[in-house]
């Protein structure tokens, strides 16, 4: 039996939730998002909360039970208070620019990188070897960062590449004589 699954989802204030044909629209002062509801799990919307049970007692139904409550459960952090990831550019000439909406990377490659972000996501450096990605969707915005980081990851023996601001490179030595 799912702990999680077991809790409803509370519907914060400002934010409007519509249960409608199998899909679940949540809008919020961020944004707006949808989510198409597995037939495995029922979800039911009572007052200021969203109640998800399992339509049976199947192993796949218990596993989406769990994760269908957390994906409810970011949609309304998402569109109250929106998803944030902060990357860092480590290397000697390495640097971000905005250029319209485009991001533009300076990596050390023979061109400069230009990444399109997709509709939703904002983009933002505020220093040059800084990188914020805010958005209502943390799918999206955690898929968006993982993206930018393809483009040149930290490598072990100096470090340099794009990383997670949060994120420890562990150091290897190099070279003995």
């Amino acid at each position: 039996m799912s702990r999680l699954g077991k809790l409803p989802v509370e519907i914060p204030s400002g934010v409007t939730a519509t249960l409608a044909s199998g899909v679940l629209q949540v809008k919020g002062p961020k944004g707006e998002l949808k989510f198409a509801i597995p037939d495995t799990i029922e979800v039911t919307q009572e007052d200021k909360a969203i109640k998800i049970s399992p339509a049976d007692q199947t192993a796949e139904s218990r596993a989406m039970w769990g994760t269908a409550r957390a994906t409810i459960s970011n949609m309304m952090v998402g569109v109250t208070n929106g998803f944030t990831r902060d990357l860092e550019l480590v290397g000697v000439g390495y640097r971000a620019q905005m250029q319209g909406n485009d991001l533009k990377l300076a990596l050390g490659l023979s061109h400069d990188v230009i990444y399109k972000p997709r509709p939703g996501i904002k983009i933002a450096t505020p220093k040059p070897t800084e990188i914020k990605i805010e958005g209502p969707d943390k799918q999206v915005v955690g898929q968006t960062a993982a993206e930018i980081r393809e483009f040149r990851p930290p490598e072990p023996y100096k470090g340099k590449g794009i990383k997670y601001s949060d994120e420890y490179i562990r150091r290897k030595e190099g070279k003995k004589k």
